[in-house]
């Protein structure tokens, strides 16, 4: 993307709208009237006027102003119509380009727009147009009047127009060296506000998900970490552009100082009068000072920020017309752990440590351990629900964190402790994830798992379920299994999914996952998931040791003494 392709984007609104464009600097001549002339007035009113004693004269000169000043009022009603006229059309076609590319990507891309492209439409085309009525206002003001005032300088008080148009120089020098920077904080914080929109709004509407998949703790740290990074990028922002105080003292003041200090030389020598005096100082503080905080307030706010909003606009409409910016895929399923490192907290010991470990497709592995020693740490890492501090994940070749989230929510499933179940019929919790699955696929993933009781005893599919408080908690692990059984998962961990259950209904719903195809990843509550499993991953704290079930009791006093102790217990 070229630097000037945003702007590029709206001219040709500002060729096809040339005439309202000539108007409005013509009523914006009118409107500069009282600009030139209050020097002029006030130097005459002083000197003809009020210090010659004939105060009815200076009156005069005063009124004088006021009717200019009451032009200028006309001047600046008269621009309002062919500035809408402009600036609304700059809005209809940015609003048109970033729709146009949305329903391109949504056709070409295969992706859903999402809030962040609402935020486009709204929040940033609809700034865009606030600004460019800012900027064409503000633009017109500052040349008319820098002008006025420096014409006006030269005829009272030559000197001080050479010395303010220096400053001048000066403070937009200043400026031109400040605007990259504070260009680059604005687009910072810009993105960063559409990364917050799209987090918040992917979290939002999948309140559910979020809630099936015990990822509450991860959804709000992952949204507040966003929150953060906007009010950094905010604050980052506001200290940058905090250094335009002094280049509005530079432009503005430093020449109004000049003018007092330089006052009794140039009126003892006869080079300007006292009421040219007070003139210049008119214009410095009347028609100079309010332009410089316009060009460096909103000028260099702005339109800094109307030219990163458009460069960015322009982007949006270029990406969407691409298909395949959404994310990468993945083109199988085996899974990769290289040195995985994890830990809570910048300051926490890792959790996961240099953890190296590969899961062929269609495998069956349960994770054992102590507890506490990171096993579901493990699984939220595989399913993409915690992100590693360093090392690599990789499902298909592919590392998770190029993954489109689409593609990453599709193929891995992660069943927690707590079950979910929603209001609604008992079809629509089953095929939640399935919306397509017909009474016969339901009737056989039923019959796999167990469940054709519970059916019965609700009556039927079309059950209501109004309080999900009236199942066991047993009852809600094998409706959750069920949901996730009939998706088209290609990695499922089940993280202490079965606890609720008896140890039969355990071994038939793992038999059940083991038997349907693709990955099963099991978080051991009984020591006969881990006898029933081809693989078993051991965490000890330090080492991760993998084998079956007889090799790992007699190599592994750990997994023995678990296995002692699990029998024990159940």
């Amino acid at each position: 993307m070229t630097r000037a392709r945003g702007w590029v984007s709206i001219w040709p609104v500002f060729v096809a709208e040339r005439r309202s464009l000539l108007l409005l600097a013509c009523w914006s001549v009118l409107e500069m009237v009282p600009v030139l002339a209050s020097g002029q007035l006030v130097a005459l009113a002083t000197d003809t006027g009020f210090l010659t004693g004939r105060f009815g004269l200076g009156l005069i000169w005063l009124a004088c102003y006021g009717g200019a000043l009451v032009l200028g009022a006309v001047g600046t009603r008269q621009v309002m119509r062919p500035l809408a006229e402009v600036v609304e059309a700059v809005r209809d076609r940015l609003v048109h380009a970033v729709v146009a590319g949305s329903l391109r990507e949504a056709v070409t891309g295969g992706a859903a727009a999402g809030t962040s492209v609402v935020t486009t439409l709204t929040r940033q085309t609809e700034t865009v147009r606030q600004m460019v009525a800012a900027l064409l206002m503000i633009v017109r003001t500052v040349v008319f009047s820098v002008v006025a005032v420096l014409v006006g300088l030269l005829t009272l008080a030559p000197v001080l127009a050479w010395i303010t148009a220096g400053a001048l120089t000066l403070a937009m020098v200043l400026l031109g060296l400040l605007s990259p920077r504070l260009k680059r904080r604005y687009l910072a914080s810009m993105l960063v506000e559409e990364r917050l929109a799209g987090e918040s709004g992917e979290v939002l509407s999948g309140l559910r998900d979020v809630a099936a998949c015990g990822a509450r703790t991860v959804a709000g740290r992952q949204v507040g970490d966003v929150v953060d990074a906007q009010a950094a990028a905010s604050m980052a922002t506001a200290r940058t552009g905090a250094w335009r105080i002094g280049i509005i003292a530079i432009g503005a003041r430093l020449p109004l100082v000049a003018a007092l200090a330089l006052a009794p030389g140039l009126v003892s020598s006869g080079a300007a009068t006292p009421g040219e005096i007070l003139g210049a100082a008119t214009y410095l503080v009347v028609g100079l000072e309010p332009a410089l905080r316009s060009i460096v307030g909103t000028l260099g706010n702005v339109g800094l920020q109307l030219g990163v909003l458009l460069d960015r606009l322009a982007a949006i409409g270029a990406s969407r017309a691409q298909p395949g910016r959404t994310g990468a895929a993945a083109t199988g399923f085996d899974l990769e752990l290289d040195a995985i490192t994890f830990a809570y907290g910048p300051d926490s010991e890792p959790i996961v440590a240099g953890l190296d470990l590969r899961i062929e497709h269609g495998d069956h592995l349960v994770i054992v351990g102590p507890s506490g020693i990171g096993k579901s740490t493990v699984a939220a890492l595989i399913a993409g629900l915690e992100w590693p501090q360093s090392g690599t994940i990789r499902l298909g070749g592919v590392p998770l964190a190029a993954l489109s989230a689409w593609s990453l929510r599709e193929k891995v499933v992660l069943v927690p402790q707590e079950s979910y179940v929603f209001s609604g019929t008992l079809r629509e919790n089953l095929c939640y994830l399935a919306p397509a699955a017909d009474d016969l696929e339901l009737d056989r993933v039923v019959g796999e798992l167990g469940l054709t009781h519970l059916v019965g005893r609700l009556g039927g599919y079309d059950a209501e379920i109004e309080e999900a408080g009236s199942l066991s908690e047993g009852e809600r692990q094998l409706i959750t299994l069920a949901r996730v059984f009939l998706s088209g998962a290609e990695v499922v961990v089940l993280d202490e999914a079965t606890c609720h259950l008896d140890p039969q209904a355990e071994a038939r719903a793992e038999q059940a996952f083991a038997a349907r195809g693709g990955t099963l990843i099991v978080i051991a509550h009984r020591i006969s998931s881990a006898a029933r499993a081809r693989r078993i991953l051991l965490l000890d704290g330090t080492d991760a040791t993998v084998g079956d079930h007889e090799t790992l009791v007699r190599v592994s006093p750990l997994y023995a003494d678990l296995t002692g102790r699990w029998a024990a217990v159940h």
